[in-house]
């Protein structure tokens, strides 16, 4: 083992380079890379609110989704999954209720209308009975052979969650990327040093 050769390594080419030159900017981009992570959280946030806005009052559902589904995939720290919860972040209550309650609304004036038919229909066929008792079987029948019931409507179809992805190169993923770079940086000037240092002795 030249020792001579490892102590000039350590005195010119290591010890000059001093474990500060790394660790400032690594608090510095790690500081940085927090306050864009955050950044990012925000911002889905907001977009997030601006989907159940729009739902509640009715508007471009789809576009502010849209906008939701885009930020949420090009930018880390924005998942919006199911994970272990029980139900999906996002969810269109309004619009499913208000398509429940026009489903409702249809089925309502469609009976309706069948209940008139029902009964001019059976008033046709029962003319001679005065009571209308007669004309009660007939009305019932009709309406069952010609009414119709609420389709159901799957809420899954208005339930959503998003995968951010792990790193994404926006300014919170490069930031991360430095700031790891510097740390490892900083982590083998430390190790050559100590090594250097061991040998040289």
């Amino acid at each position: 083992m030249n020792k001579p050769y490892l102590h000039h390594l350590w005195t010119h080419r290591v010890r000059p380079v001093k474990v500060w030159y790394f660790l400032i900017p690594l608090v510095i981009c790690g500081a940085v890379a927090v306050l864009a992570l955050r950044n990012n959280y925000v911002t889905m946030t907001h977009l997030r609110s601006t989907v159940y806005t729009t739902d509640q009052n009715n508007g471009d559902v789809v576009a502010a989704l849209q906008n939701l589904r885009t930020y949420v995939g090009s930018h880390m720290n924005t998942g919006l999954s199911t994970g272990d919860g029980v139900y999906p972040p996002i969810q269109l209550k309004y619009t499913y209720q208000r398509l429940q309650q026009a489903e409702q609304d249809r089925v309502s004036s469609v009976n309706s209308q069948v209940y008139t038919n029902a009964q001019t229909y059976c008033q046709q066929q029962n003319s001679t009975s005065f009571s209308g008792g007669a004309r009660v079987p007939c009305i019932e029948q009709y309406v069952k052979d010609h009414g119709t019931t609420a389709q159901n409507i799957s809420g899954d179809l208005y339930k959503f969650d998003f995968v951010s992805p792990t790193w994404s190169p926006d300014l919170a993923g490069w930031m991360v990327v430095v700031s790891v770079l510097l740390a490892f940086l900083a982590a083998v000037r430390l190790g050559i040093g100590w090594l250097l240092r061991t040998l040289s002795r």
